[in-house]
């Protein structure tokens, strides 16, 4: 498996600079700032796509934008490709290096700068971690509303990178619905402000190209975002299904109703088992599939919204229909959810597809989905945002057996293929990175690749950031 995505070749004459390269930056940053034994470059060597790795030329740890700045106008003066690298929590290989890039890790650059809440925003740098944004200002009732299931772990400076969604985004929208500005570093080390607290801000919206940009367009330090109130309330509901396809016409319908609640989560019969066994969180063993469906505002909202949603889901002969009845319960079902990942990895090796389908075909989708892993003799725990169409099958296998790796790939292929035949994309939250990246001729036409990568060569005409992700190797132009 380790074999089958390609790398760009590392340029010989950076990896022949190698200890000249060290030894400048050493001057550029203190001790502390700077890896580049090969031992301690270990854990950088790739991200939460772990089935590719390579060790990078050096890891740079800056503190502040004006050391980022150093360091990029340095790689640039001498063509040295960068690898911007967040909390490493990448699903789609984004922050894997190669061996004559210098890795730019913003895990140094944790600090919330301001909190405003007249203005109903943060200003945070890079590295700090998308929980810490909602802790700092819950006593004074409010929240950052994009909550991945990574989110004790994952930065903001990573989440604008892949436009980061959650569990919560169906009603408040993913990172780009939720960023209002950026302090960005270019590769020659040009420091660029983007938007502000405003709403809105004249000329382009760069910062809309910017947000799910996955490193290639400059380094973004410090970043504005929007701040919600908390809700009144807020309570979540369980609804068992016979089968995923009831389940998933079940959501479709929620939405044609005109109904948004503010999440919609999906499991199947493996993923519900997975997670019940890991935190006991309540939910019904004796269904095929299960929804989590949260409401929020007064009681008298919430009631009226529920009596709506359980009306749709008789029709759909939803057998299980369970409201939490206290914060601990509520905490516990949003725990087995957000451990999903984890709890499945305790089982299995699995990789984590990421397709987007329009909520229509929600159920034709799952039904291909099991067809798909029954082809390859595989099993399959479905876990996703079911409100958006944003799915999440993660494909179990052995990662010690090499044929069975492959089949896992080749059947996360083929997944992602339906969903773009279905109607939607290769990607909802996750980003291209590498794991994607040859499949962007299946969703987009030689005319509309050669568009975007126009558009990333004026930002990075040497292709130096990030050179061997989201963009199908063959094709580009020359640098």
């Amino acid at each position: 498996m380790s074999d089958a995505i390609s790398f760009l070749k590392p340029r010989a004459d950076v990896l022949a600079r190698r200890a000249q390269i060290v030894a400048d930056l050493t001057d550029l940053l203190p001790p502390e700032c700077l890896v580049h034994e090969a031992r301690e470059l270990v854990p950088f060597e790739t991200d939460a796509f772990v089935s590719y790795r390579r060790l990078p030329l050096a890891v740079a740890l800056p503190r502040s934008t004006a050391e980022v700045s150093a360091v990029m106008r340095y790689c640039h003066r001498y063509s040295i490709p960068v690898v911007p690298r967040g909390a490493g929590t990448s699903l789609s290989g984004g922050a894997i290096p190669q061996e004559d890039a210098v890795v730019l890790g913003l895990s140094k650059m944790n600090r919330i700068l301001e909190i405003d809440l007249p203005n109903r925003v943060a200003v945070v740098q890079a590295g700090v971690t998308n929980l810490n944004i909602s802790e700092s200002v819950s006593a004074d009732g409010f929240f950052y509303a994009p909550d991945p299931s990574s989110q004790l772990a994952c930065t903001i400076g990573g989440n604008i990178g892949m436009n980061s969604g959650g569990a919560h985004c169906l009603k408040y929208g993913v990172t780009t619905n939720n960023l209002l500005g950026v302090r960005m570093v270019l590769v020659d080390g040009t420091v660029i402000e983007l938007g502000g607290k405003a709403l809105d801000a004249a000329g382009y919206d760069l910062l809309g190209l910017v947000c799910g940009h996955e490193g290639q367009l400059g380094i973004v330090t410090e970043a504005t975002v929007r701040l919600i109130a908390k809700p009144e309330g807020a309570r979540p509901v369980l609804f068992g299904f016979e089968a995923s396809e009831e389940a998933g016409a079940c959501v479709a319908d929620v939405i044609a109703a005109g109904i948004i609640p503010v999440a919609i989560e999906f499991m199947d019969k493996p993923a519900i088992e997975i997670c019940e066994a890991f935190a006991h969180a309540g939910y019904p063993l004796d269904v095929g599939a299960l929804l989590i469906v949260e409401v929020e505002g007064s009681e008298a909202e919430m009631d009226a919204s529920l009596k709506d949603i359980v009306e749709i889901a008789r029709r759909h002969g939803v057998k299980t229909v369970r409201e939490c009845q206290s914060a601990t319960e509520a905490a516990l079902i949003w725990k087995g959810r957000k451990s999903a990942f984890g709890a499945t990895g305790r089982i299995a090796d699995y990789i984590c597809m990421d397709g987007t389908v329009p909520l229509s075909q929600l159920s034709h989708v799952l039904k291909r989905t099991a067809e798909i892993i029954d082809h390859y003799g595989l099993r399959v725990a479905n876990v996703f945002h079911a409100g958006d169409g944003n799915m999440h099958p993660l494909i179990l296998f052995n990662a010690n057996d090499p044929e069975d790796a492959a089949r896992a790939e080749a059947a996360g292929n083929d997944i992602l293929k339906l969903c773009v035949d279905a109607g939607g994309c290769l990607t909802g939250e996750h980003g291209v990175g590498i794991e994607k990246r040859d499949l962007m001729r299946h969703q987009y036409s030689e005319t509309d690749l050669a568009q975007q990568m126009a558009a990333r060569a004026a930002f990075d005409p040497g292709w130096l950031l990030n050179p061997s992700k989201v963009f199908p190797l063959e094709g580009r132009p020359a640098a």
